[in-house]
């Protein structure tokens, strides 16, 4: 087992108006000493903007913004833009986060050059509805037939007439070009699917038809373990290793106490070739376990979303009860090992 320690709390809500309900999953990325966060700011009526903050050394706030740095501006995020990811790649920063309009819940993108000013390019994720999905899904066939389990949700009693597109989100980038192509994973439950292109331009309807029609070659990691049975997502943007890209991520698992996120269960997957998983582990990385994880907004939840290495202590900010974001820590080495023990394990 991995020794982890709990930092604690390392943001709450504030009186601000954008942030007067709850703080969460974060993004966050390394600069020199600097440690920069994207954070999802919720305020009355669950509308959700990003917040941001500078860190000073991995844990010491050194300035925190009293206005959000990205806001609603189109239809498909009406709603909200929620649970960022961020990544450099080449001279360019990927921060990827989750467009709500209220029914839809979808991967967007937005870049940057300066970690201030953002382009946002769109819903990056499949646009068809979850009848398509099925459609070009059952068409392949081979496909774990849990990926046809949400029709409950989709087609909703109270509301049928609901215009419901397939929900695919926590899209993560990889943090730089595999074999000369932009690479991110996503989420459509319940497991975990690897996309690669060489242009975002590249992800047109027609794409992702041709995707469906093979998803059980994109698939990298569907539940397995017991703390995962409901389904899993991409957390954290993966970190490369000699040994491979270590992905930390967050499974589901339904219990007497309701739905249980466990922060992380980890996997490795191969360098060159990350649709691959080497190895996983069998148990949960950390769980719900203090006062401020297991009540909330919604209780049981560790949910990470961010990372920052110093030396070999590895840090990972996570969404604690979605209502405060919240900051474990342990070593990158003795993960690297202990994943290594499990190369024996199948996706």
């Amino acid at each position: 087992m991995i020794e982890v320690k709990k930092e604690g709390i390392l943001l709450s809500k504030t009186g601000l108006e954008f942030e007067n309900e709850a703080v969460l999953n974060p993004a966050t990325i390394r600069e020199g000493d600097n440690v920069h966060m994207f954070y999802r700011a919720v305020r009355k009526g669950n509308y959700s903007s990003i917040g941001y903050c500078r860190l000073d050394g991995p844990l010491t706030i050194a300035e925190r913004w009293e206005k959000p740095i990205i806001v609603p501006e189109f239809e498909y995020e009406s709603h909200g833009v929620e649970d960022p990811r961020i990544v450099k790649i080449d001279d360019l920063y990927y921060l990827t986060y989750t467009g709500y309009d209220g029914i839809n819940a979808r991967g967007a993108l937005a870049t940057s050059k300066d970690l201030v000013h953002f382009k946002k390019l769109g819903v990056i994720v499949p646009p068809i509805t979850y009848a398509e999905f099925v459609y070009f899904a059952e068409s392949a066939g081979k496909v774990n037939e849990n990926y046809y389990r949400n029709h409950k949700f989709y087609y909703q009693d109270a509301d049928p007439e609901k215009k419901m597109l397939l929900w695919d989100k926590n899209v993560v980038f990889f943090p730089r070009r595999i074999n000369g192509q932009l690479v991110f994973l996503h989420r459509i439950r319940p497991g975990i699917q690897i996309t690669a292109i060489d242009s975002i331009k590249d992800l047109t309807k027609e794409f992702w038809e041709k995707y469906f029609l093979n998803l059980q070659d994109h698939i990298v990691l569907d539940p397995v373990f017991p703390h995962e049975q409901n389904y899993i997502g991409s957390g954290c943007p993966p970190i490369e290793t000699e040994h491979g890209w270590i992905l930390i991520y967050h499974g589901v698992e339904d219990s007497n106490k309701g739905l249980i996120y466990s922060a992380c269960a980890a996997a490795l997957l191969d360098l060159n070739d990350p649709g691959k998983a080497i190895s996983r582990l069998p148990y949960a990385l950390f769980t719900p376990e203090f006062e401020w994880e297991l009540k909330g907004d919604v209780n049981n939840v560790v949910f990470p979303t961010g990372t920052a290495l110093f030396g070999d202590t590895l840090f990972i900010y996570y969404g604690a009860a979605d209502s405060h974001i919240a900051v474990a820590s342990l070593s990158l080495s003795a993960l690297t090992a202990e994943l290594l023990t499990y190369t024996s394990t199948k996706k």
